[in-house]
This record gives structure tokens, sequence and C-alpha cells, in this order.
């Protein structure tokens, strides 16, 4: 498979989870990928080991993209590596879930920073990076931005955000031929859900309960709609929330 040969995408955040996956399926697809991370090394070097070890091509690089000066270095060590860019794929998140009476501002801070500041200090410098031809960019919302989940609130308010920043990129970006979608998952199962607990309790059981397809996803049902995302076979989508939840909603 080669939809993305040529193209050079960078994953942030894609030393684990999501990202991972989704920088693993663009490199299968003939993309050269940069593994952005911001604190795990030993995650992203895995990543790019393995997506070396099945002859794509991909490079580690750290950055904190709530930081404008590391998304900047990124960016430019991106281009001075590999000539160019075309794909940006913004993953990189955190959450915490609270009460409302247990909400910090270190928590608001936070969550806002990675998940709304940096998205946005992210495609800032894609668009000074893509060539002639535009570029994709692809933002890791989240279902609880429409399913609004008690405890939530925070996190929840920055997913809320992704969902109206990628409207009003599509509209701002489109004329320099820059697409700006964003795929919404439920439930996926990766390390950072193990170590919250989630796996096995009730609450993936009520998640599960809830969705269609009867069951929470994996990281390997995600990458493919990103892989399509950063792909010409979706040319003519922009400004779209993909919800990727197994029908729940």
């Amino acid at each position: 498979m080669s939809r993305l040969k040529g193209k050079v995408a960078i994953v942030t955040g894609a030393s684990k989870g999501i990202g991972a996956g989704i920088a693993k399926g663009l490199a299968a697809e003939g993309a050269t990928v940069v593994v952005n991370y911001a604190s795990s090394k030993e995650g992203a070097d895995r990543v790019v080991a393995e997506i070396k070890g099945n002859g794509g091509k991909a490079v580690a690089i750290q950055g904190d993209v709530s930081k404008a000066g590391d998304v900047q270095r990124v960016f430019a060590e991106t281009k001075k590596a590999f000539g160019q860019l075309d794909v940006l794929v913004n993953n990189a998140g955190v959450y915490q879930f609270a009460a409302l009476d247990e909400i910090t501002e270190e928590q608001f801070h936070r969550q806002f920073n990675t998940n709304v500041l940096g998205l946005l200090l992210a495609t800032q410098e894609a668009a000074k990076h893509f060539g002639s031809e535009g570029g994709s960019v692809i933002n890791i919302g989240s279902t609880a931005s429409s399913l609004n989940p008690p405890t939530t609130a925070v996190y929840t308010a920055t997913k809320g955000a992704v969902d109206a920043v990628t409207h009003v990129l599509a509209k701002e970006l489109g004329p320099k031929k820059i697409r700006v979608n964003s795929i919404n998952p439920g439930l996926v199962e990766t390390a950072g859900v193990h170590a919250a607990g989630f796996v096995g309790s009730e609450f993936q059981k009520h998640f599960e309960a809830q969705t269609p397809l009867g069951r929470i996803a994996q990281p390997e049902d995600i990458a493919p709609i990103a892989v399509f995302l950063a792909s010409a076979d979706s040319g003519w989508l922009t400004g779209e929330t993909i919800l990727a939840s197994g029908g729940l909603r």
C-alpha cells in the first residue's frame, strides 16, 4: 500500500496509544513519519523501531506542544530532515476527570494548554511549512464533546473547543488548500485507559452496552480513518468531525 508515498507527516503525542497507532498506519501507507513525544523517549523510540522494522521511515522528535518554542523546533527539525511537510495529526492530549467541586486551576490549565493551545500552536506552524499544494490537518477530538459525561467538564470543554477550532480553521485555511478535519473516538483501549482503571470496569461495561458495535475501540480502529483523511481519497473533505465510536452518539 502506498497511498501516502512521498508524504511527510508529524504525529504529536505519538509515543503510545492512538498516536502510536496512527503513526504506524501512516508509515504503512508510505509516509515518512515524525513521532513526536513530550517525555516518553523510550515509547517513541519503540514506535520508530517498529515502523523501521516493517520497512517504513520514521524519526522521534521531542517537544511539548503546549510550548511555542518546542513546537517551532519540532517543525524546523522536520523541515531540515525531510524538506517538506504534508500532514499534521494533532493527537497530543491529556485528561483528568473531576467533579465540579474538585476542579482546580492546575487541572484546567494543564488540559487546555495541551489539548487546545497545543493544537493551535502546532497547526500555526504546519500552515507555515505546508507547500503550495496545501496539506491535511487531522485533529483528535472525542465523543465527550457530544455525550457530555458527568465529571468531565474541563476535558469535555477542551474537546468542544477542538470541534469549534476544526470548523473555524477549515474555513480559514481552505484558500491555502489546507484541509482540517477531526476524528472523535469513543473509549479506546490504550495504556492510559488501562492506567486509569477503565478497562474491565463498570464504566467500560456501561460504554459497551450503549455502543451498537458492542465493544470499545483499539488504536488500529482509528488509524485507517487518519490514513483516509491524510490521503487524496478525502480531498473534498474539510471541516468534518468524524465520530469514530462504533455507533455511540
